[in-house]
């Protein structure tokens, strides 16, 4: 979790770089850029915001041998041991990208690179580092008083409403290869930004694996629970899954398998699908973990609780109160019209 609402930008460098394979040149700034109170407040929503409105999917920096010949972990490292040497470092960021951009579809753009206080992730405050990347421009009119006439100029600038590429570098677990953020909002090359300049891995931390390991559950239960059963118990096995995962700190498999799946033949079932499905998650062996209060929240708004039936009816399960539904609600089967039904029992309806 992070809030970046007190976080200060100490320090912005920008540069610009071109395309290798058409021959545009790289451009570096001699000093670092000279903030006022007047761009600052608007480079800080610019940068900032896409992060805010972003779910926190983690990264690290990543590599076969060792992280001291990975060129960000270095590079980070550098800035945070010397903030002061951070416009140097900043150079030798943007020679990195611009030698990842040799693919003809990558585009040219500005490159801001900045150190920053005062950023709050996980309740620790610590410093960090954004490399942020424009790339495509927007037409704009200017206005000029010609005599008696407004003269239309037609000009081109950057849309602060969209930020393109950017990655936050927190100086937190950095034995792992650092936290990082990252989005791209223009993925003509998505291999461009994520592998080649950044050169990460997901951060499996409790809030990766409570994501994966829900996932997982979620698509168990399309796939097998849903033939094996019916779509009543698919929902009432994920209604199940979401209160285990809501009610514990700590997850354990053999514990929630028993009390979610209510047939123990589909607990053989689980295992197998697990094992044939993991390289997708990223889970092979995780069979315990804190749980992540936030990633069950996000899974929860996602998860659907609605049986839809073909004559045009929804039935919606309560998450909240699943003993409900396995109390109140039952199918069957009606001979004389050849149809299933769903039998509900209330003693009143509630008034909307």
């Amino acid at each position: 979790m992070i809030n970046l609402f007190n976080t200060h930008i100490e320090t912005l460098s920008v540069h610009r770089v071109g395309n290798k394979s058409r021959n545009e040149a790289i451009f570096l700034s001699e000093q670092p850029y000279n903030l006022n109170d007047e761009i600052t407040p608007l480079l800080k929503e610019y940068f900032f915001k896409p992060f805010r409105d972003k779910e926190e999917n983690y990264f690290q920096f990543a590599h076969d041998v060792d992280l001291d010949y990975h060129e960000m972990y270095k590079y980070a490292t550098e800035i945070f041991t010397n903030p002061d040497n951070a416009h140097e470092v900043s150079k030798n960021i943007t020679k990195h990208l611009f030698e990842q951009s040799n693919h003809p579809h990558i585009k040219n753009g500005e490159v801001y690179v900045t150190y920053l206080t005062n950023v709050s992730i996980d309740n620790n405050v610590v410093d960090a580092i954004g490399v942020f990347k424009s790339e495509i421009k927007a037409d704009f009119l200017q206005f000029e008083e010609k005599d008696t006439n407004l003269e239309i100029i037609l000009q081109q600038g950057i849309n602060l409403n969209k930020l393109d590429k950017g990655c936050l570098i927190f100086n937190y677990k950095k034995e792992e290869g650092y936290k990082i953020l990252t989005i791209d909002s223009n993925r003509y090359d998505a291999r461009y930004w994520l592998e080649h300049f950044l050169s990460v891995d997901a951060f499996q931390d409790e809030n990766f694996k409570t994501k994966k390991y829900m996932k997982l559950v979620q698509d168990f239960a399309k796939d097998v629970v849903l033939p094996a059963e019916d779509k009543k118990e698919e929902v009432m096995f994920m209604n199940r899954s979401v209160n285990y995962f809501a009610k514990n700190d700590e997850f354990e498999e053999t514990n929630f398998l028993n009390e979610v799946l209510d047939n123990p033949d589909l607990i053989p079932e689980f295992k197998h699908y697990k094992t044939e499905k993991a390289p997708k998650y990223s889970i092979e062996d995780v069979t315990n973990f804190p749980i992540a209060n936030a990633a069950v929240s996000d899974a929860r708004k996602k998860i659907k609780n609605i049986i839809n039936l073909d004559t045009n009816i929804q039935i919606k399960m309560d998450f909240v109160n699943p003993e409900s539904a396995e109390k109140f609600v039952e199918k069957g089967w009606d001979e004389e019209k050849q149809m299933y039904y769903y039998l509900v029992y209330f003693n009143k309806e509630q008034k909307s």
